[in-house]
């Protein structure tokens, strides 16, 4: 789709703003498509690995970190919030460290650090028990959420979508 296909089609969602998401949206340049979007009045969001430089004036930025390529540290500076989604109880750690690491303050009170269970062990109770210890013990460092996208199954929504990668979850069960 086109810059102006996007802008369009989001004018006419009438949401109030739009989250620019994966793959790795900060692969591209965005500031067309951001420009476009405020012109309309949108809101514009970011969700990056922070991989990648940002190209483009968000609203909101929101990262979530891959250990396969670490965020830039002018990434986490500007970021509003973390999101670290967990495989294994060690990622709260490993995740946390990479963030210290490119400077993040070590009590960071201006950016919450959510924690997501990955959607293959969001019923692991090793997982589950991690973050719930991490949040009580975190000082208001860490928040617990979930990927309620994966509950209302919106990747089968959009016909435009990819189809959904199980992740050793279940395809006939809708994850």
């Amino acid at each position: 789709m086109s810059v102006e296909e996007i802008v369009t089609e989001a004018e006419t969602s009438n949401a109030p703003f739009v989250v620019i998401t994966g793959g790795e949206p900060t692969i591209f340049d965005l500031h067309p498509l951001v420009e476009g979007l405020h012109k309309i009045g949108l809101g514009v969001h970011l969700e990056t690995s922070g991989g990648f430089p940002i190209k483009g004036l968000f609203d909101w930025i929101t990262l979530s970190p891959k250990k396969w390529k670490p965020p830039l540290t002018d990434n986490v500076c500007v970021a509003d919030e973390f999101k670290f989604i967990i495989e294994t109880p060690e990622d709260i750690v490993f995740y946390h460290q990479m963030l210290l690491d490119k400077g993040l303050p070590p009590t960071q009170e201006s950016a919450p650090i959510w924690l997501h269970p990955e959607w293959s062990c969001h019923e692991n109770p090793e997982v589950l028990d991690a973050i719930s210890k991490a949040v009580g013990n975190g000082a208001d460092l860490f928040r617990a959420g979930w990927q309620l996208h994966k509950c209302y199954k919106v990747d089968f929504l959009d016909h435009r979508a990819r189809i959904p990668v199980p992740l050793g979850g279940d395809v006939k069960r809708g994850f």
